[in-house]
């Protein structure tokens, strides 16, 4: 795979009816979490938003699709049905989902984690610290031990997800909690990876850290060509009595 096609989904409603998202996001986070993508030459970035027919997601967007990346929060249950059924296909077909803070409540991660994916949370601006649990996977790529946002919200364990196959972060609060903020996936042959930081009131999406997880995890997650795996009835490899 010579470049990674990405489309970055946001929701692009607190940006349009909150003055304070909106002087900090005025072209909206979807377009500022893509134009930290853009920065990366591999990558070839488009956006897609909720208001869009099909939401942006059609099934020539999805098939032209390597990586997926996911933010929404007050209207997840405005997203059809059929559109999160879609996304699930591309993904157990091979396509990469990255879903992003407040996604953990998304109908597509649900759907894909079959658990609740609820969480304690609090927003009080507290100072993040990301700790790389797993130095050597590409997902932390560049970073060192730790990094920190000085103000973010905080989401607290337990959280009602399946245990990760790989954690690669985890958070600590200033107000005492932790969270698994890193967590890798497979779903068929799609690979999944959630992250934590990204409260719309707050700048995470141009914090140069950030940037470089979501641009580490899309190379991660995009697949190249893989075989079609054969179900159902088959005959044997050995002859039978």
């Amino acid at each position: 795979m010579d470049t990674i096609r990405v489309t970055v989904w946001g929701e692009f409603r607190h940006e349009l009816q909150d003055a304070k998202v909106a002087a900090i996001y005025p072209k909206g986070m979807h377009e500022a979490i893509a134009d930290g993508l853009r920065a990366d030459p591999r990558l070839s970035v488009r956006t897609a938003t909720l208001d869009q027919p099909e939401h942006g997601l059609t099934d020539d967007v999805l098939a032209a699709t390597d990586v997926l990346t996911w933010w929404g929060h007050v209207a997840h249950d405005e997203v059809s049905d059929g559109v999160v059924e879609r996304v699930k296909a591309r993904v157990l077909d091979g396509m990469g989902l990255i879903v992003l803070h407040s996604g953990h409540f998304s109908k597509i991660f649900k759907a894909l984690m079959g658990t609740t994916c609820n969480l304690k949370w609090r927003e009080a601006g507290e100072r993040e610290r990301i700790w790389i649990i797993e130095p050597g996977h590409p997902i932390a790529e560049g970073l060192g031990e730790y990094f920190e946002l000085e103000q973010e919200e905080m989401y607290g364990e337990r959280f009602d997800i399946p245990a990760p196959e790989t954690l690669v972060m985890v958070s600590w609060f200033k107000g005492g909690e932790v969270f698994r903020s890193g967590c890798c996936y497979t779903r068929g042959k799609g690979r999944i990876f959630y992250f934590r930081p990204g409260h719309e009131t707050y700048p995470t999406y141009y914090d140069p850290n950030v940037r470089r997880v979501i641009a580490n995890a899309v190379c991660w997650a995009a697949q190249r060509e893989t075989p079609q795996v054969k179900f159902g009835n088959y005959p044997p490899r050995e002859p039978l009595p």
